[in-house]
């Protein structure tokens, strides 16, 4: 059985991919390494609080088959640039480079639908150099996955986001051909789709829009 190391599991898909992992058989041990405790016990999962500017708090948990990073911040939570840079970019390639050091064979990331190191847009920017950067490190896998706008119940209230859903769910119909990919999708998919491919045992470097996460489940 396969042993698991889940950055960023108390949000959307974190926590969603939480529960994948703890009812998948083929998984006999998840590590969280978090900063607050998550409100679920199991015997297979592992909560490890961490301070992630200090590497020696967590990097003796980077050990294990699989590392799966779902972190990720808003503007509205983190407004200063650099601490946002630190969370969408610095600590998830950090975690990466650790992991792939210490044996890690298979990195999932979760990035983000127009991803692009080029962008004029600093999230896609960020996102896009976080993605260049972990293809150079040479896990013997490594998935990216670029969901579009994501649909499932946060903790948080993010009115602006609620509205957006339930405007995508009226639109997704309509969005066929090349714009499939800009259909939202429920965070649960992704989770799902992460853990699929796990079990796969793919090498290389694979990339997935919104419209390929779909199918691979």
């Amino acid at each position: 059985m396969k042993k698991a190391i889940v950055i960023g599991a108390s949000g959307l898909i974190g926590s969603n991919l939480i529960r994948v992992l703890l009812s998948d058989n083929g998984f006999g041990e998840v590590v969280a390494l978090l900063r607050k405790p998550l409100a679920i016990e199991h015997k297979k999962l592992s909560q490890q609080l961490v301070d992630f500017d200090e590497e020696e708090t967590y990097s003796k948990h980077l050990a294990g088959d699989v590392l799966y990073c779902c972190l990720g911040t808003t503007k509205a939570k983190t407004p200063d640039p650099e601490a946002y840079k630190r969370v969408d970019l610095d600590y998830p390639l950090h975690f990466a480079r650790t992991a792939q050091a210490q044996g890690v064979h298979q990195f999932h990331l979760v990035s983000a639908l127009g991803a692009d190191s080029q962008s004029v847009i600093p999230y896609n920017k960020l996102k896009g150099q976080l993605d260049d950067a972990v293809k150079t490190l040479g896990f013997s896998c490594l998935c990216i996955y670029q969901p579009s706008l994501l649909d499932g119940s946060r903790e948080e209230s993010r009115p602006a986001e609620k509205i957006g859903i339930w405007v995508m769910r009226g639109l997704n119909p309509l969005l066929i051909g090349p714009l499939k990919k800009y259909r939202s999708i429920r965070a649960g998919t992704v989770a799902q789709a992460m853990v699929t491919n796990t079990h796969k045992n793919l090498n290389g470097v694979h990339v997935y829009t919104s419209d390929k996460i779909k199918e691979i489940i």
